[in-house]
């Protein structure tokens, strides 16, 4: 389904998912909610570590596609609420374990929690052009790390991550919702955005730029 619907990298670096034709083929919608049941139905204790995160990050990426396809067209999934607040995040959509959970549940009870990481926020994603790329694959065990530091490094030096100004760096709203994720503070970004960092943006960071301002695409990725 990632081959048939997700496309390669455009020349911001960002991988489109082509909702509409997902939305316009009940097999395939009926094979993705296929999924998602199986997921369900693991047993989360029996697995390692690696597996646990991979596993959850998979479940979270099938949902918001899910979501958005049982929606669809939106052009922003911040239009399918919660009640009265924007988004579907604390809907709870799925049952693991027996436990009812929602994509917050998901991303910062479970992940975040149990799991902290900075490099989780380049696993999830919430359908928007702002957000890190969904993977062309699934998350596996296997190659977490590598996939990992990859999916951080593409999101980094894209402009959708880091952009640099004449007035300093514009960077992902990513970097401020969630800061304590990645040091706390501003010099803490910096240090996780050296780590990742290539070419101009890499320079730029060693001459000394600093994050000016903060910026998010909620479109949908499609």
């Amino acid at each position: 389904m990632l081959d048939k619907y997700l496309n390669d990298p455009d020349a911001i670096g960002l991988a489109r998912f082509n909702y509409g034709a997902l939305h316009a083929n009940a097999d395939d919608r009926a094979a993705l909610a296929a999924y998602i049941e199986t997921l369900e139905g693991t047993d989360v204790a029996a697995l390692s570590t690696d597996e646990a995160i991979a596993f959850w990050a998979n479940l979270y990426n099938a949902v918001t596609i899910k979501v958005v396809i049982d929606n669809y067209p939106v052009k922003s999934i911040r239009e399918i609420k919660s009640g009265w607040r924007a988004g579907p995040w604390k809907r709870n959509l799925v049952t693991v374990n027996g436990k009812s959970l929602s994509l917050d549940d998901i991303e910062h009870d479970i992940l975040r929690k149990q799991y902290p990481s900075p490099l989780l926020h380049y696993m999830v994603n919430c359908a928007s052009i702002g957000c890190p790329n969904l993977k062309s694959g699934l998350w596996t065990a296997a190659t977490l790390r590598a996939d990992q530091d990859a999916a951080a490094r593409a999101y980094i030096n894209s402009p959708r991550g880091v952009r640099i100004t004449g007035k300093g760096l514009k960077i992902s709203s990513i970097y401020k919702w969630f800061k304590e994720d990645f040091g706390g503070n501003k010099a803490g970004v910096i240090a996780h955005l050296k780590d990742h960092a290539t070419g101009e943006l890499a320079t730029a960071l060693n001459n000394g730029a600093s994050i000016k301002k903060y910026d998010y695409d909620w479109s949908l990725n499609k």
